[in-house]
Parts: structure tokens; C-alpha cells; sequence
């Protein structure tokens, strides 16, 4: 395995002159300017920094607090946050979900069956024997010559369909790029396709593979309290939207007569047309919805030469707050997702502060909301950004740090698509690293943290961390260890720091590497480029 991954890099490899070192980066970020903020924003008093909830404003304050304590410049005309308005809707099911077809009447439960809810401000959904259309895997595309709605008009009508994408376990590679999930297969997408389509609802057939997921993560993400940036095309769109437990999917088709096997293979095929399931859906909603902001959180440190050009840091400072009790803990501290990249984006930060010879470019630091409600802090920035876009080199966003221990690899997701790779490879090496390309490329996780609103508005983005190669325990350690905090922490209350588990040279190692390379952007002229494979792309910068 690693003698292939050597030769992806070496194919891969750019220009020399477009990774050359200027200068060496002058300090080490050390455990002990991490560990106390990790702790502090870990705590059960931050009440799991759901944005809107009371950890909100004091989250908020203390990330402002210590930039203020650092010297960091203030990154919004004078202020230290944007204010980022959103609304908050909490769904309530009033009524069970009931399914109709020729086999009888089904009643289903929330939570356990389904998870549902309204992202419109209205009082309440009600949908009544609401036509159920299997429409593969939702995925309207003019550019790929693929249609899963066609010939349908989906007005008064429930979409159901699966996660991921066509390509994901097949053998083509070239098809939808394989196992490499494409933005086609996010739930994200899903949700705005159905809007376009005029859709009365959207079900999404959870599969833990193809999701990369767990049920429980669908339970505790998308019940409770939902944010978003309130827009127009969601007021217009569908009434639900959410999640049906496979088990259920595989009951439903078989009570509606159809092969979930045998459609699942048809919707990978090109030219599939969607099929009525000659079932109904009932089901009720009540909303409670308010109207609030939340902050992101921006500094800088002005560059002494070339000011006007930006090197970017994001992490996002929030989780999902209080939730369902698990083993006698409600608290979502999210200390690994992501108290540790917000901490160690600090760390950046002060070190920067602390040198001498302050860099030649700018390095602004954003600290995000809402990055767990759908990435709506990066994305309001992306559209609303207090520098301008065209002047931000690069990004290189921190969400989650490895907990493990010393690596010897970095996993970089969503590897190829722009030069920042060969820049994270030349400082690799020398850690005595190596480049890993994305081991999960199915699961879609350069969608899913705040980078991608970077890179969809043309700034080159990088997103990793060490912890599948361990120092000492090697490959199947870190495997198990990575496994093991999907399956049981992620997006769960035992996502917590705990000193007796957590080896924190892990998250040091790929801290001193975040900086060596924010370092090397900010004291050269190199404006890292897109490759020509990757979909995007920059439309302007100052060297063009």
C-alpha cells in the first residue's frame, strides 16, 4: 500500500518553484499553548456551543478575549466578530409517520425509524397521503446527462432516495470518480435538489457505508434545534426533509411490492427514470422558530510587506450542544470536533504573534459558527468576507486534531485538487512524513468542513490530519483508533478530553505543521493553484 501511495505523490509532484522554502518558521507551537483552551472550550459549562444556546455567547467571548490577549488585530472594520443572522427552528413530530399502500397501514416512529424536520418559519407541516416516488439517488445534472426526476413533476409528491452517489461501490472509477464521493452524493445537495424540483418532501435511505455514518449520528444531528442562513429558496421548498432508517426502506419497498436491491442497481445506471412507489405518506410537524445571530470570530496579524494578500486559517468554534442522554451524559462537548482545531488555531496564532519579524503577508484566523448546522459561519463569510476574496492566498482549515499520538503520515482529504498538497509534502518531509491521499474518499469529507465554501468561491483549500500510520503501533493501529471514534464518540457526548486517553503529540505534530506551512505561504509570492482535473478554480488574484 505505501509504495503506491509513494508513487501517487511522485506522479502528483508540482514545479519545484511553486513549493520552494523561503524561510524557516521561527517557533514551535507546544502542548502547552493548545492543551488550556481544548479544556476550556471542552468544558460542560460551554454547554456543547450550540450557536443560539448558552454557550454561544461565551464561547464567543472567550475566543475574542484571547485574541484581544494575543494582539491580534480585529478582522471586521474594527470588531473582532461578524455577525452571522440565522434562524433557528426546533420540529417537533405531532404525528406518527404512516405509511399507505396495498399491503395495509404502517405507523412508524421518530427517532428510531425516521428522523424528519421543517427548515420553512412556518407554524406547522401537515402532509396527507403525500405520493411516494423512489428517484434513485436525487441527482439532476444538465452537465453529467443525468436525471433522476425525469419525466416527473414532483409538486405535492415525497422523493425518496439513496445516499451517496451512483459511482460509490462500483468499479469505474471515472463513473461519478468511484469511491470518491462528488458533491452529488452530500445530503446537502440533496436537500437543495429537492427544492429546485418543487418536491413536498425528501427522505433520504440512511446506509452507514454509504453515508459514512452511523444511524445515531442522524439521530443526534438532525433532531433538536436546526440553523440556517434564511433563504429565499428554502422558504419555497420542500415542507420535510430528513432521514429513513434502512430497516424501514427495506419494509416500505417490500410493502409497496418493489425490490430496494434491484432499484438501488437500476439508479446506478444511466438513463433511470424514477418509479411511485403506489405508496402514501402521512405524517405532522410542529415548528418553533426564532430569528438570532451568532458570531464568527476574525483576527489578523498585518503582514509587514505585503498586507493587502491574506493567508487564511478557519476552524469552527461550535457543536451540537445538548442532546439526547447517552450513558447519563447530554452534553455534546465536541472536544475533539472541534475544540481541538480551534485550540490549535489559537496556538497558530499566539506563536505568530510572538515573533520578531512578523510575516510579510497577512494570516487572518476565523473562528466559525455553525459549521455543524451545515457549514453556514464559512458560508456567509465565503459571501460576505471582510477581506477580499481574490486577495486570500490560501486556506487552511483545522476541524479535529489527532488525539492518538505521533504519526507518520498526514491524510490529506480531498487530495489532487490543488497544489496546497505538494506544499503540505514538502513540509512532511521534513517531519519525516509522507503525503496520504484521502483513505475514505466515499464519505465525502471534503464537503463537510468549513474549506469547501472556501474553495467554492476559488481559494485553494487544505484539509487533514495525521492518524492512520502510528510512530509506534503502525498502520492497523490507527485504523482501529479512527474507527473507533466514529463509531462511538463522533457527534456523541463521550466526545470529550480525557488525559489518560489522549496523547496530545499528535495533535502538536500537525500543529507545528499547520504553521510551517501558513509560515512558508506568508513569506513567499507563491500563489498555490488549482489543478486542471479539480472543478474549481481561482477567477482572479492579485498576480493575475
Amino acid at each position: 500500500m505505501l509504495g503506491v501511495i509513494v508513487s501517487v505523490i511522485l506522479i502528483h509532484s508540482c514545479d519545484p518553484a511553486a513549493t520552494s522554502v523561503t524561510v524557516e518558521a521561527p517557533s514551535e507551537v507546544i502542548e502547552s499553548e493548545i492543551l488550556p483552551h481544548l479544556k476550556e472550550l471542552a468544558d460542560d459549562k460551554y454547554m456543547g456551543r450550540m450557536p443560539f444556546g448558552p454557550g454561544d455567547p461565551m464561547s464567543v467571548a472567550y475566543l475574542v478575549d484571547q485574541c484581544k490577549k494575543m494582539g491580534l488585530q480585529p478582522g471586521n472594520n474594527g470588531s473582532y466578530t461578524q455577525s452571522v443572522p440565522m434562524v433557528e427552528i426546533t420540529s417537533t413530530s405531532t404525528e406518527p409517520m404512516t405509511i399507505k399502500n396495498s399491503s395495509g397501514t404502517k405507523e412508524y416512529q421518530f427517532g428510531k425509524d425516521y428522523v424528519i424536520h421543517c427548515q420553512k418559519t412556518v407554524d406547522a407541516v401537515d402532509i396527507n397521503d403525500a405520493e411516494l416516488v423512489f428517484c434513485g439517488y436525487g441527482i439532476q445534472s444538465d452537465q453529467s446527462g443525468w436525471d433522476d426526476f425525469a419525466g416527473i413533476d414532483m409538486k405535492d409528491k415525497v422523493a425518496v432516495v439513496l445516499v451517496n452517489d451512483p459511482g460509490f461501490g462500483g468499479e469505474d472509477s471515472t463513473f461519478f470518480k468511484g469511491d470518491v464521493m462528488t458533491y452529488f452524493g452530500r445530503w446537502t445537495y440533496k436537500y437543495e435538489e429537492a427544492d429546485r424540483q418543487g418536491a413536498k418532501g425528501l427522505l433520504i435511505i440512511h446506509e452507514t457505508n454509504s453515508a459514512g455514518y452511523p444511524w445515531f449520528v442522524v439521530q443526534s444531528s438532525w433532531t433538536g434545534p436546526q440553523l440556517g442562513l434564511e433563504k429565499e429558496s428554502v422558504q419555497n421548498g420542500a415542507d420535510i426533509k430528513g432521514w429513513i432508517h434502512l430497516d424501514m426502506a427495506k419494509e416500505l419497498f417490500a410493502s409497496s411490492g418493489k425490490d430496494l436491491s434491484a432499484l438501488i442497481k437500476e439508479a446506478r445506471t444511466p438513463g433511470f427514470k424514477p418509479v411511485s412507489l403506489g405508496s402514501t405518506m402521512s405524517t405532522a410537524l410542529s415548528n418553533v422558530y426564532k430569528r438570532d445571530a451568532s458570531d464568527n470570530v476574525i483576527a489578523y496579524v498585518e503582514g509587514s510587506t505585503q498586507p493587502e494578500e491574506y493567508v487564511l486559517y478557519s476552524a469552527h468554534w461550535d457543536h451540537i450542544g445538548v442532546g439526547a442522554v447517552v450513558n447519563g451524559d447530554s452534553i455534546y462537548n465536541g472536544a475533539l470536533d472541534n475544540a481541538s482545531g480551534t485550540a490549535t488555531v489559537l496556538a497558530i496564532a499566539e506563536n505568530l504573534t510572538q515573533q520578531e519579524n512578523k510575516p510579510e503577508r497577512s494570516v487572518l484566523f476565523t473562528f466559525v459558527t455553525a459549521e455543524e448546522q451545515g457549514l453556514l459561519g464559512s458560508e456567509y463569510y465565503a459571501l460576505n468576507p471582510t477581506v477580499p476574496i481574490n486577495n486570500i492566498v490560501a486556506n487552511i482549515n483545522v476541524d479535529g486534531c489527532n488525539p492518538n499520538g505521533r504519526m507518520k503520515d498526514f491524510q490529506i482529504v480531498g487530495y489532487g485538487h490543488s497544489e496546497m498538497d505538494d506544499l503540505a509534502a514538502v513540509e512532511l518531509e521534513k517531519q519525516g512524513r509522507y503525503v496520504l491521499p484521502d483513505q475514505e474518499p466515499g464519505k465525502g469529507y471534503f464537503f463537510r468542513s468549513d474549506h469547501f465554501n472556501f474553495a467554492k468561491v476559488g481559494i485553494p483549500a487544505l484539509f487533514g490530519e495525521g492518524g492512520y500510520d502510528h510512530e509506534e503501533h503502525g498502520i492497523e493501529y490507527g485504523k482501529e483508533k479512527k474507527a473507533e471514534y466514529t463509531a462511538k464518540n463522533y457527534h456523541a457526548p463521550s466526545d470529550e478530553y480525557d488525559a489518560e486517553s489522549w496523547d496530545m503529540s499528535g495533535v502538536v505534530q500537525d500543529a507545528q505543521l499547520y504553521y510551517n506551512i501558513g509560515w512558508q505561504l506568508a513569506n513567499s509570492d507563491v500563489w498555490p493553484k488549482w489543478n486542471p482535473e479539480s472543478e474549481f478554480k481561482r477567477q482572479k488574484t492579485l498576480v493575475d
